[in-house]
């Protein structure tokens, strides 16, 4: 499927960052603890053993083929990148992109200039609902 992205300017007309087509979703999914079980970089060898979530890869790769662009974003380094790649096609992962150093810690709290959506995993991955939550915007 052709991710091409949507040229746009604005109100001077001056170009800025191109945007997806509107169907078209960027996910970015986190490895440990989201797509199998939580292995900290400090333990490397067990990122090579370590089994998938059979539902995450069900989804995923259903959201692939619907033509969402899937990108892992890890705090795995990039000394991990190699066992990170074999591992994530060894279990048959389908993904556009693979970035490594994320922040370790958790408590995220992404500022962008597009509209970002998050979803906290917990346990399970399902079709995505609706559903109206309360959330921190800034003050207009």
């Amino acid at each position: 499927m052709d991710h091409s992205l949507k040229q746009i300017t604005n109100d001077k007309g001056e170009t800025l960052s191109p945007i997806l087509e509107e169907h078209i979703k960027n996910y970015l999914i986190d490895i440990d603890g989201t797509i199998c079980d939580d292995v900290p970089n400090e333990e490397p060898e067990r990122m090579v053993t370590v089994d998938h979530y059979p539902d995450a890869l069900q989804i995923l790769n259903q959201w692939y083929d619907e033509g969402h662009i899937i990108t892992f974003f890890t705090s795995r380094t990039e000394e991990h990148r190699a066992i990170s790649e074999a591992w994530l096609k060894e279990h048959g992962f389908k993904y556009h992109g693979l970035l490594m150093g994320k922040p370790r810690g958790g408590n995220y709290h992404w500022i962008d200039n597009h509209m970002v959506r998050a979803t906290r995993f917990k346990g399970k991955f399902t079709d995505l609902v609706l559903k109206n939550k309360e959330i921190e915007v800034f003050d207009h």
